[in-house]
């Protein structure tokens, strides 16, 4: 698997029906047209047509787009769409690896009380969106498919295009609880033909599993724990790790927590050595200020609504039924992160929380840290801030596909 630094053929996005998602999606797209050739899946011709309007109002000539339509595709084109692979011959395969729909079975019994029945319906359901997007991809284009045992989101796959792969393991233990870790270790071996693993131990707190309470009134919706939340390479030997500073780790409970987590992983990544034997050197990027929508629970949730301050969470959606009442209000948290971009040719697609109070100080840091971290590439700002209320940002809603080296 090529590290996502290295020249890429195209990028691959996906559209889908949620009106929110559509202002992020639009600027992702605009900010990437002129740099790198796109590949969009619309789920259906209706969804199509209103795309290619869409991008055409938004000035990118749809005739030099390349539009799949794959059955319920959805945005998270990152977690299930294909991961690429080129050999040494230059020839290209797809990691097809299996699909939970982030763990949603374990979900669902804390959901439905264990009752197997009520899992067994709804997890099916769930499981046929996106569940073999990845391998399509590859047959759309005939690009072959690497197979698995082991189920993985592309969020949680963080490489170096040398040997050495990061992983998380609450993500990676919790979607294969019946696979051991020396079993995982050596798939991850022969399919992304890395060498060398290191495990981190939790994500940040922003990202939990599923919708889920963080911690007293806060709320939030994640992964469990995707690399590309918190921790990333810059280049094969410089990792870039988010951090909160001592100074801010007692403004309240979620940074003490993500400080204690942080720390955690900061002294594994220190002991840590390349594929070859070498130290890395770690660059801490601060965290946003933390963000969050003071909202009220409803009968049912209105998160299609295009002005978010409206938003309000559904009282069915939370993991346990009666949990909270019609009127309660809770803290719905952003899955914040400045490590959720992506690196395409020219480029770093970055996102931007100035205009949700964040520090103006804070972010002129991380654009420091970025331009020597990518001094050939523009850094473009974006405000994806729909897309962190719904557990995800630039990255998740990305994937790259590599040039052919050779």
């Amino acid at each position: 698997m090529p590290a996502e630094w290295e020249r890429q053929e195209a990028v691959w996005l996906g559209w889908e029906k949620f009106e929110p998602f559509h202002q992020p999606f639009l600027d992702i797209a605009k900010a990437l047209y002129p740099n790198v050739p796109l590949k969009i899946i619309a789920e259906d011709a209706q969804s199509l047509a209103i795309l290619k309007a869409k991008l055409t109002a938004n000035g990118i000539d749809t005739l030099k787009v390349a539009f799949h339509i794959i059955k319920d595709n959805r945005i998270w084109m990152r977690d299930h769409g294909a991961s690429y692979l080129v050999n040494n011959k230059g020839q290209k395969k797809v990691a097809d690896f299996g699909w939970t729909l982030y763990g949603n079975e374990a979900y669902l019994q804390t959901y439905y009380e264990g009752n197997k029945d009520s899992v067994a319906y709804h997890y099916q359901r769930n499981i046929a969106k996106t569940g073999v997007v990845d391998s399509l991809m590859g047959v759309s284009e005939g690009i072959k498919s690497v197979e698995t045992a082991v189920n993985m989101e592309g969020g949680s796959i963080e490489v170096n295009g040398k040997g050495t792969l990061i992983l998380c393991e609450t993500v990676t233990f919790q979607r294969n609880p019946t696979l051991s870790k020396e079993f995982m270790e050596a798939e991850f071996k022969r399919v992304l033909g890395v060498s060398n693993i290191i495990w981190m131990k939790k994500g940040l707190v922003e990202d939990p599993f599923w919708f889920n309470q963080i911690v007293d009134n806060y709320y939030g919706t994640g992964t469990y724990g995707h690399t590309d939340e918190f921790v990333r390479f810059a280049n094969d030997s410089t990792i870039l790790l988010s951090w909160v500073d001592e100074k801010e780790r007692n403004l309240n409970k979620l940074n003490q927590m993500n400080h204690e987590r942080l720390a955690e992983n900061l002294a594994i990544l220190e002991k840590a050595r390349d594929q070859d034997g070498k130290p890395f050197q770690i660059i801490k990027v601060p965290l946003p200020d933390l963000i969050y929508l003071k909202t009220t629970v409803a009968e049912k949730d209105n998160g299609s609504l295009l002005d978010k301050n409206k938003w309000k969470w559904g009282s069915d959606k939370f993991p346990k039924k009666g949990m909270m009442k019609v009127g309660d209000t809770i803290n719905w948290v952003a899955a914040s992160s400045y490590l959720n971009y992506l690196v395409t040719n020219n480029v770093v697609l970055l996102p931007s929380y100035l205009k949700e109070g964040s520090s103006a100080a804070k972010e002129a840091r991380v654009k420091a840290i970025f331009t020597a971290a990518f001094p050939t590439r523009k850094l473009v700002f974006l405000n994806v801030i729909n897309l962190n209320y719904q557990g995800g940002g630039i990255h998740c809603v990305t994937q790259q596909e590599p040039k052919a080296k050779y």
